[in-house]
């Protein structure tokens, strides 16, 4: 299937490490090579470095997973620690024929252009630390601010008192992993006037950097209690620096959990580090997802983020263990007499997108076989957790909701867990203080849909003179989307001083809701109105609605930005009633039943799958229109 290229590139390998540094790697090195024809995808992993056993065990991860494929072969290079020089070696992979590149990076300011360079040509899959923007097909990784905030809890149960002085070690300057990672650790000490953070160094995620830079800071700071380094290699480098300052009693948190000679497990177990925290490196999933995407399988997320575990000396050989066995078995067994049963809380009726969502997931769950008990919550949270208690009690096998607002979840939650009843969160997510009361999420990036709506904006207006004034409608309070969707949009228009955020208006995802508050809002603003961000499609039609009742043109006096993209937006879109449209998918039933299928078969599920979606123009919304199912 690939062209003489890639064969060139296959007899060349051996050469080509030689000469620039590569490493090649086939099914087994104790299997026999299959003939060239056998080889039918060939896939490069270009890492940044490989002194981090993080790394290193991301490749042996890659690895074991290529023998289970014949028909694959892999190309891996190493920058050691040299963007430039990650950047040439993508290029070099590119002109080997690569049919997918697997990336990890260090360095997402420099390397984004090369990765969208990349993506407009081949898949790209990125692992473990993302890019800035969406031009990649797939990211696995973890959420690093939950990380952040989990290492920041534990660093509160560590230092009970007052008067404790905390050393942060930061990896690459400008990488969003570290900005999230550090926000989390922030946010959760908040609450504790007694806890100072004294310095915060960038290590470039390296242990010797570490070492370096901490031995300087402790002439000074001598009498720190905590040193939380974003990953373990670092915080390892941190002990080695304590050690020559002849510093005892200092507790060191690390991120990463690998579980090699100096991976963070192995450091809990032996003292040198307090605890850590697990950062799956995704190389196993990204080679299962590479065969999917190359042969084009429906249904690729476009982010799947792995669940972290903390890990100390309490539960290190437990932990250890776990990740000893390979081998997986089914929950259950399941049989023609007996099948899978879910029980599924629906939020309500609210919108056409939860129509359409509603109808995704049943006539999934039909298809595939599974028996769905379904109860529709009305808007109700008292009727979600009633309906929750109810399939508790008829012992179903999973339980899946999309929760009306965040909070008010835990007592619920804590029920179904003592139950052995799994939870599957579909669209919208919980705020809860254990994330382990629910095993899964599935549905869409919020944040991301409103930096996506920001950003066209502020392509959009570039050349505007004067402010913009912009009126937000917000979907229901508390709920899931509406945070995230005014965040992302929030943290893009605050680069352009120009975008004011003139009303910020509370709805509920309704048409009537978006009808009633524009009319509220042109009452107050009139005519000074530039743009409209409503969180949802039904919203949005509800506005343009009262801006024609105005005398005022939707789309062209008052720029409409919406999120959904139901046929009913789209129509307006290309009727030139609005201007922009994120994606948000309600077709979640697929993913959601295999999800299921996958948990009972005994895999262990990624904590979020996030849904790969488009963005839509007055010009692209036509074409789309005569695929849209809802």
């Amino acid at each position: 299937m690939r062209s003489a290229m890639v064969k060139a590139a296959l007899l060349g390998i051996g050469l080509l490490a030689l000469l620039i540094g590569l490493y090649s790697y086939g099914t087994a090195g104790q299997r026999a090579e299959p003939a060239e024809e056998e080889v039918k995808y060939l896939i490069g992993v270009s890492q940044p470095n490989l002194v981090e056993p993080w790394r290193v065990m991301m490749n042996e991860e890659i690895k074991r997973e290529v023998e289970k494929h014949a028909n694959l072969r892999v190309i891996f290079t190493d920058a050691a620690n040299d963007s430039r020089q990650q950047a040439d070696d993508v290029r070099k992979l590119m002109g080997y024929g690569i049919d997918l590149l697997i990336i990890s990076l260090d360095d997402p300011v420099m390397l984004t252009p090369i990765v969208t360079d990349t993506y407009r040509n081949i898949p790209v899959i990125v692992l473990g630390r993302g890019v800035t923007g969406y031009d990649y097909t797939l990211y696995i990784g973890t959420d690093n601010r939950l990380i952040g905030s989990k290492a920041g809890e534990y660093a509160k149960q560590l230092l009970d008192g007052s008067g404790k002085r905390i050393i942060e070690i930061k990896g690459l300057q400008g990488a969003p992993t570290v900005e999230e990672r550090s926000a989390g650790f922030y946010e959760a000490l908040a609450d504790r006037d007694d806890l100072k953070i004294v310095a915060s160094i960038y290590a470039d995620w390296q242990r010797d950097k570490t070492e370096d830079e901490l031995n300087e800071l402790l002439d000074d700071h001598a009498d720190v209690d905590l040193i939380f380094a974003h990953n373990d290699a670092m915080a390892l480098g941190a002990s080695k620096a304590l050690a020559q300052h002849r510093i005892s009693g200092v507790k060191i948190i690390g991120v990463d959990g690998v579980n090699s000679d100096n991976g963070g497990l192995q450091l809990v177990k032996n003292g040198v580090l307090t605890g850590t925290f697990t950062s799956p490196t995704g190389g196993g999933e990204a080679i299962q997802y590479a065969v999917d995407i190359l042969n084009n399988e429906k249904g690729i997320p476009k982010k799947v983020i792995l669940r972290s575990h903390q890990i100390t000396a309490d539960n290190a050989e437990l932990f250890e263990r776990k990740m000893a066995v390979s081998e997986v078995k089914p929950r259950r067994e399941i049989t023609d007499h007996r099948p899978i049963r879910i029980g599924f809380a629906q939020v309500g009726t609210e919108s056409g997108w939860r129509l359409a969502h509603t109808k995704s997931v049943i006539s999934a769950a039909k298809e595939e076989g599974i028996e769905l008990l379904f109860e529709d919550a009305d808007q109700q949270q008292e009727k979600q957790i009633e309906y929750i208690r109810k399939f508790i009690a008829e012992r179903v096998d999973m339980i899946v909701f999309p929760p009306v607002i965040k909070t008010g979840w835990d007592e619920v939650l804590m029920e179904a867990k003592e139950a052995g009843i799994p939870v599957i969160l579909s669209d919208r997510e919980v705020k809860v203080s254990d994330d382990s009361l629910w095993t899964a999420f599935i549905g869409s990036d919020f944040t991301e849909e409103g930096r996506r709506a920001a950003r066209w904006l502020v392509q959009e207006l570039a050349d505007a003179e004067g402010s913009v004034n912009i009126v937000e409608l917000q979907g229901t309070k508390d709920s899931g989307p509406i945070a995230g969707r005014k965040q992302g949009f929030e943290d893009i228009i605050a680069q352009d001083g120009k975008y004011r955020i003139v009303d910020s208006l509370q709805g509920d995802f309704t048409f009537i809701s978006g009808k009633e508050l524009m009319h509220e809002a042109l009452k107050k603003h009139g005519s000074n109105i530039n743009v409209v961000y409503a969180h949802n499609d039904d919203m949005a039609l509800g506005a343009i609605e009262a801006i024609e009742h105005a005398g005022l043109r939707p789309g062209k006096d008052v720029l409409v930005i919406s999120i959904d993209a139901t046929k009913a937006a789209l129509k307006a879109l290309a009727a030139g009633k609005m201007n922009f449209v994120v994606e948000c998918t309600p077709l979640l039933g697929p993913q959601l039943m295999k999800a299921v299928k996958d948990y009972m078969a005994g895999k262990e599920l990624p904590m979020k799958i996030i849904t790969s979606e488009g963005v839509f123009t007055q010009e692209t919304a036509k074409r789309e229109l005569a695929n849209r199912e809802y």
